[in-house]
């Protein structure tokens, strides 16, 4: 049988296979759904220093083959998260990644340093793309502020890092590469696209904050372009995310540079998806008569146009 498990520089999971951050709660709310043993990891909804009330609602808007949400992370701040969540997170038998947001580099540091006396974590995914909150996203939307926070929190932690990056620039590739030189142990592709929903008959905005961030089907084609494009630039390994809901959508991803991935909007309307996954990954990687996960990560051939502008190439070099 093929192996399953993935190395993501300092961080090592039995399968690639993760639920997204704010999908799957703290957990314990899915364990009559989802058997955590056969999970790669989770990643619990994002914390933040302090409580956080969230955006006023409504919060969420269903769109076409996707989800436009603001929730604005709602939480109970790191230390409730500590005392009343933490360890019955490290005692579901899979890698637990805390995912964290700050608004500014000295709160990344601080609670990077609370959740470093917890060794038993995974990783610390570091939330700097959230689209509907204001501060912290802006550390993923410029290249020295991305670098700033990743190097900050890896001076300060033993913990292995992950960069969770938005897609809402001009140039994702300059930010994982920033992200990636600052240590980065790997990189979380992508967090939602910024978008608007409207009821054109009131005049007004659906959501209680206006702009929300989607996800779902609709995203996937997106998320795999990004992808694809930083793979071929960054060394970093990549944790795709973006409207995965079957074996050929987590197929697609690995072939286009990821190495694990994050499964998000599907479950919250199919918890039990995740678990199925790793079988349904352990049998088409036999099928496809590899012998590990890796032999089928970054596989993906060059566009045909690539291929002939290659070879157009090669025939100039050879005739001169």
């Amino acid at each position: 049988m093929p192996r399953l498990d993935v190395q993501l520089n300092r961080i090592h999971l039995k399968n690639p296979i993760l639920v997204a951050s704010g999908t799957f709660g703290y957990a314990r709310e899915m364990v009559a759904y989802a058997d955590f043993s056969q999970l790669g990891g989770v990643i619990p909804k994002t914390v933040t220093p302090l409580p956080r009330p969230g955006n006023p609602p409504p919060r969420t808007v269903e769109t076409t083959s996707g989800l436009l949400n603001s929730i604005g992370l709602d939480n109970d701040g790191l230390d409730v998260f500590i005392a009343k969540h933490l360890s019955a997170l490290l005692e579901l038998g899979t890698a637990v990644i805390a995912n964290i947001a700050g608004k500014n580099t000295g709160e990344f540091v601080e609670m990077a340093r609370k959740l470093n006396q917890f060794p038993k974590l995974a990783a610390l995914e570091l939330n700097i793309s959230c689209p509907n909150v204001s501060g912290g996203v802006d550390y993923g939307t410029n290249p020295a502020m991305t670098a700033e926070v990743v190097s900050a929190v890896r001076n300060a932690c033993d913990l292995p890092i992950i960069a969770k990056l938005t897609p809402n620039v001009t140039n994702v590739v300059e930010i994982a590469a920033a992200a990636s030189d600052a240590g980065a142990d790997a990189l979380s592709l992508v967090n939602t696209f910024q978008g608007f929903a409207v009821n054109w008959r009131t005049r007004r905005p659906i959501l209680g904050n206006g702009i929300g961030g989607l996800s779902g089907p609709a995203i996937k084609p997106l998320a795999l372009r990004v992808v694809w494009q930083v793979a071929q630039a960054v060394k970093t390994p990549i944790i795709g995310i973006g409207g995965i809901q079957s074996i050929d959508d987590v197929m697609d991803f690995l072939v286009c540079g990821a190495s694990a991935v994050q499964v998000g909007t599907a479950n919250f309307y199919n918890p039990t998806l995740a678990s199925n996954l790793v079988s349904d990954l352990e049998s088409i990687l036999e099928h496809e008569g590899c012998e590990s996960v890796s032999d089928i990560v970054g596989t993906v051939l060059p566009s045909k146009v690539a291929q002939m502008a290659s070879r157009v190439s090669c025939d100039v070099a050879k005739a001169t």
